[in-house]
């Protein structure tokens, strides 16, 4: 291989050497742009020593990009057809590949031994936000995630009150994380190229949450303010919270869910906590 990366013409030699095509069912685009691989190492903010798990590494060109870095990667992949091929692509350069789904994993098994983790991935549209979300749910050890996704998703992801993209999404990631689109990346670098743009998403796991909560209730209010996002709240949240909790928390009953920011939907949390 030129250097250490793949190519789009290695990666095409890749799957032809071996039968193998982009399983659409599986969302794969594989990255086959030696440019690209090295920024969204670069942007994760690996190095020696540091500690990555990498989700859906598809051929591995993203993966010697991190082990390029000096990072010691572990490096999952669902498609047991495409395995064997990322084995030999990324075991010379030390990497740990597992075979494995990124929504089912083992976590503490995989990240065993203690230490801070970042998680670096190239994600389907149809895993990246409830994988995110329960990454930053049950996997403490994961400190830092750099995702490229869909730009819809991404904006999604790191959208504040008042963003067009601004959903329930937006708040959880907020509660747990300070999330912010740090890139673009156009179709041409993919393979397949897809027919949508996508972005590189940093996502830095709050020491604390943001608000001292019970996280259960913040997500049921969540998820009904914004599932009837175009009612206002008196009507959406009705039966949840009555008018004496939008009294105390100092929210108006007729703003809309996307007018509230985590401080708001920490208010409206604690004031209406049942008895």
């Amino acid at each position: 291989m030129e250097g250490v990366t793949l190519s789009r013409r290695e990666a095409g030699d890749l799957l032809a050497a071996h039968g193998l095509a982009p399983r659409r069912a599986l969302g794969q685009n594989f990255v086959v742009d030696p440019n690209t691989v090295r920024r969204v190492a670069r942007l994760s903010g690996v190095g020696p020593g540091d500690r990555v798990v990498e989700i859906g590494a598809g051929l591995g060109s993203l993966t010697l990009a991190l082990a390029e870095a000096g990072a010691a990667v572990t490096a999952v992949e669902v498609d047991r057809g495409i395995v064997p091929v990322l084995r030999s692509v990324v075991e010379p350069h030390g990497v740990t590949v597992v075979e494995g789904d990124a929504m089912t994993l083992d976590w503490a098994a995989l990240l065993a031994g203690g230490g801070r983790w970042t998680l670096v991935a190239n994600l389907p549209y149809n895993i990246a936000t409830p994988l995110i979300i329960d990454v930053l749910e049950t996997v403490p050890a994961i400190h830092r995630l750099l995702v490229m996704v869909q730009a819809e998703v991404a904006e999604r992801l790191a959208a504040a009150p008042g963003d067009g993209q601004y959903g329930g999404v937006s708040v959880l990631v907020a509660y747990w994380a300070v999330a912010r689109v740090v890139g673009r990346v156009p179709p041409t670098v993919f393979l397949p190229r897809p027919k949508v743009d996508s972005a590189l998403v940093a996502i830095d796991r709050r020491d604390t949450p943001a608000a001292d909560l019970d996280y259960r209730r913040l997500k049921e209010l969540v998820r009904l303010g914004f599932g009837q996002r175009r009612k206002m709240l008196r009507r959406s949240l009705a039966g949840v919270v009555d008018e004496a909790a939008f009294a105390g928390a100092g929210v108006r009953p007729d703003a809309r869910a996307e007018e509230l920011g985590m401080e708001e939907w920490a208010k409206l949390v604690r004031w209406s906590a049942p008895a």
